[in-house]
């Protein structure tokens, strides 16, 4: 339910294009959920850049993409710290930037100093998602920005066929200087996000 919440703040303040990973895809379920984030991105620089210097970064090898991975929780406190702190560490060392996000963060002092400390670490970002305003949503801690992917963590996250689409994906829109916003996650307005979660909660407590 909060992937569809993550989406829309990627698109906007991180100008991310993103895709759900389904673990349930993945060929060689021996490498769990430790391999998979919950969803990864991709910005390009197609606007920002001239096309003569988006050619020239392509022959050499560093076309300035910028991919990201996300691993989601719903909430984040001292019982499930280090559980999900690492386990999104070890899901996004092949990325440029790996966050954490989570609906709930605990404002505990102890516990947002040894998230901060953390995260220092690590190069890990958190970011809060705001389930009853979705533009509130905020980039709580920054990732430290990697120079170099890590092609033998991508490549067996290749195994799962909703990350080689979006690779294939990225690829293609790099080719052709156009991205197709349809292929990617959807992304619904803030009053529809509102609705929706109201929605999955209502009918949680008929249940």
């Amino acid at each position: 339910d909060l992937h569809p919440f993550l989406a829309y703040y990627a698109s906007l303040y991180l100008r991310a294009y993103t895709k759900t990973i389904r673990h349930s895809r993945s060929e060689k379920k021996q490498y769990g959920e430790w391999i998979h984030p919950d969803m990864v991105g991709c910005y390009f620089p197609l606007s920002d850049w001239q096309p003569e210097l988006m050619e020239f970064g392509s022959i050499i090898g560093n076309p300035a993409i910028k991919l990201f991975s996300f691993e989601i929780k719903k909430e984040l406190d001292f019982r499930n710290l280090r559980e999900s702190f690492f386990q999104a560490v070890s899901n996004s060392s092949w990325a440029h930037e790996g966050y954490l996000c989570a609906a709930k963060i605990s404002t505990d002092e102890d516990f947002q100093a040894e998230l901060k400390r953390l995260c220092n670490s690590f190069g890990l970002g958190v970011i809060r998602l705001n389930l009853e305003d979705p533009d509130s949503s905020e980039t709580v801690l920054a990732a430290r920005t990697r120079e170099s992917l890590d092609w033998e963590a991508m490549n067996k996250l290749s195994m799962n066929s909703d990350f080689r689409e979006f690779l294939k994906r990225v690829k293609n829109d790099m080719v052709n200087k156009e991205i197709i916003q349809e292929k990617y996650d959807l992304i619904l307005e803030p009053d529809e996000l509102v609705r929706l979660i109201k929605k999955r909660r209502s009918t949680a407590k008929r249940q």
